[in-house]
């Protein structure tokens, strides 16, 4: 045979050789010009460039070839497994973002927890348990009764010289109302909002607020927080502390800050004493402390609220009751303070 046949031939033999190896699947043994079979290089399969013709001669068949087929194997139950553990975990947070969505205002509490912490799915017992009254993140709720909360930030005018505002005011006497003297059945203690509201409103409206809601006309002592504020500068805001004491028979004012507000506490008093059946009751102006800057009447009405309750309790009149000691108001921030953490417990 001539020497440019048998070269042809050889070289068409290498070409099919190339294009058995190009499309011959992974792991299926390869038929090579000496009549031996050899499998694919693991790094072939792999995804890798494929390797030159004297790499190939280099694989044998049998170990390369299992070695390929174990890698591809465990390749493939590797990803099986990570689609199933992500499958489990979206299933999961589907779950949870719908318990969240559900009634946000609504929490789980008592005998709700019970019933949720027996449920087998444990991350849907973790979101549960520490669902909590919805408040906001910037401005979160530190204390709560029935009727009124604290913020922070209304305990963050408690630190320093701050005026404190309206809602630390209302707080107190609910707190006065429903801790402090809730088996006092001779006391009442009325908001400065409803001492406002109630200058503002006719006898029919003042008898079913105090005397059907309130039961005012059986207290013997009924003390009413008021803000005065004008309307032109909100900044000049003033509260002042008006006391009905049935036993003496007379509205008493106190103000800690001159004797040039009692205008609105004349006011409020001829407005309500003849549905509180005190006709015949006198107004006084009562000598109390006086404040030393211009934002401490809210703390001083509270500190008059507390000698003047216990004052009556042990004497059951008004008649006769000493101004507060300086010493008194200045601590008084730092005890409204632990009484909010206090109390704060109660919705942590």
């Amino acid at each position: 045979m001539p020497r440019n046949v048998r070269q042809k031939k050889r070289a068409e033999r290498r070409m099919q050789q190339a294009k058995n190896a190009t499309i011959a699947p992974v792991g299926v043994p390869v038929a090579v010009s000496v009549g031996k079979e050899r499998s694919l290089p693991a790094s072939e399969c792999n995804g890798k460039k494929k390797p030159g013709h004297s790499q190939m001669d280099k694989q044998a068949m049998g170990d390369g070839g299992m070695k390929c087929n174990d890698n591809d194997n465990d390749n493939k139950n590797e990803n099986d497994n990570e689609k199933d553990e992500n499958n489990i975990k979206s299933s999961s947070n589907e779950k949870n973002n719908n318990i969240s969505d559900d009634d946000g205002d609504n929490y789980i509490e008592g005998s709700d927890k019970n019933a949720c912490s027996s449920n087998s799915n444990s991350s849907l017992n973790v979101n549960a348990n520490m669902r909590k009254p919805r408040a906001s993140r910037a401005d979160p709720i530190l204390a709560a009764l029935s009727r009124n909360s604290l913020r922070m930030s209304d305990v963050q005018l408690l630190h320093g010289p701050h005026w404190i505002n309206e809602a630390i005011v209302n707080f107190y006497f609910a707190y006065m109302e429903e801790i402090k003297y809730k088996a006092n059945d001779d006391f009442l203690f009325l908001t400065p909002e409803m001492s406002q509201c109630m200058l503002y409103m006719d006898d029919k409206e003042l008898h079913s607020l105090l005397v059907a809601q309130y039961k005012a006309t059986r207290k013997s002592f009924i003390f009413m927080a008021l803000n005065r504020v004008r309307t032109r500068d909100r900044n000049t805001a003033h509260f002042m502390l008006l006391v009905a004491s049935r036993p003496d028979k007379a509205f008493y004012h106190f103000d800690s800050y001159g004797g040039n507000n009692s205008s609105e506490s004349l006011e409020l008093s001829n407005n309500i004493k003849d549905v509180l059946e005190m006709q015949h009751a006198r107004f006084r102006c009562q000598r109390c402390l006086q404040q030393t800057n211009d934002y401490d009447c809210g703390i001083h009405v509270i500190c008059m609220v507390d000698q003047l309750t216990d004052y009556v309790n042990r004497y059951d009149s008004l008649d006769g009751v000493q101004p507060l000691p300086q010493d008194v108001v200045k601590a008084k921030r730092n005890q409204l303070i632990k009484l909010v953490a206090s109390l704060g417990k109660l919705i942590a």
